[in-house]
């Protein structure tokens, strides 16, 4: 067995050993604003319940290892002293993880993430439409674990209103654990569905993925593709330019002869094929090679 003393290690190394043993962890998708009312949202998983009388929540978004900077959703809880936390379910998944790209302040992750913006009834941040289980809150305590990089800071939660959505709930009223599908967080890249087991989720790209907002609107309202789609598409620095997906496709046979008589709903099918299995640039060449 191997021995870790954290002060003889690069908090890099720590955090990763730390996240790969603790987990599953479930996921805090929190929704803030800033004093100007914008709003912001993103991901955490160092989040759990910790009281039912009062009902209180904690989450704690930390100090960036890579450079000692602190999150928007820190800096707004402080600000402002209220939060939404939405759960997050196998069918947002993927929107969640595009919504956790670093986009610039004041940058809307809702529009980016391709999620709805829901009015609250007694905070101002909004909450996630699609999530199945949605808690308004006021931020009680914000507790600093220290001043370095990695450092967290417990965001302590009351409970002021939860929403549920009834299609997860069974005949007694209660959330079905089946029903409610939700995702919880691993290590590295990967994730555990609750009702089935684990899956990949490659980390959004350290520079700025498009974000469904910048879709084409043939892709963004099509019928055939699901949030999860759209937040794997949405998650490229630019889309193929025409002619490069013209050249792609004419170099593939296979794919040519697919799609060069085929209708549109006929050619997403085919793309979103590709994006089930992970072939996010084959999936967009073959779109990219419609002229929208």
């Amino acid at each position: 067995m191997i021995q870790i003393d954290p002060s003889q290690v690069s908090t890099r190394k720590l955090h990763g050993m730390m996240l790969g043993a603790v987990g599953p962890r479930p996921i805090a998708f929190a929704s803030t604003i800033d004093t100007e009312g914008n709003p912001n949202l993103s991901p955490f998983s160092f989040f759990n319940v910790f009281s039912a009388n009062p009902p209180i929540l904690i989450f704690s978004p930390a100090r960036r290892v890579r450079d000692n900077t602190a999150k928007h959703t820190l800096n707004n809880a402080l600000a402002t002293k209220e939060v939404v936390i939405n759960i997050v379910s196998y069918d947002i998944v993927q929107q969640m993880s595009l919504s956790s790209t670093e986009y610039a302040e004041g940058v809307n992750e809702f529009e980016k993430s391709g999620l709805s913006m829901v009015p609250s009834k007694k905070v101002k941040p909004f909450r996630v439409g699609e999530s199945p289980v949605q808690f308004e809150c006021k931020i009680n305590e914000v507790l600093s674990m220290g001043e370095e990089g990695g450092a967290g800071n417990l965001i302590i939660c009351e409970v002021l209103m939860m929403h549920v959505k009834e299609n997860v709930l069974n005949a007694d009223g209660a959330i079905d654990q089946h029903k409610i599908d939700q995702v919880a967080r691993m290590g590295g890249n990967w994730y555990t569905r609750a009702n089935q087991g684990m899956f990949e989720v490659p980390k959004p790209l350290q520079k700025l993925g498009i974000g469904i907002d910048a879709l084409p609107k043939e892709i963004k309202n099509s019928t055939v593709f699901t949030g999860n789609d759209l937040g794997k598409l949405a998650n490229v620095e630019k889309m193929p330019k025409n002619a490069t997906a013209k050249a792609f496709v004419n170099k593939n046979s296979d794919i040519r002869d697919k799609i060069q008589d085929a209708n549109l709903i006929e050619i997403h099918k085919f793309a979103k094929q590709y994006l089930e299995i992970n072939e996010v640039d084959t999936a967009w060449n073959i779109l990219a090679a419609i002229q929208y």
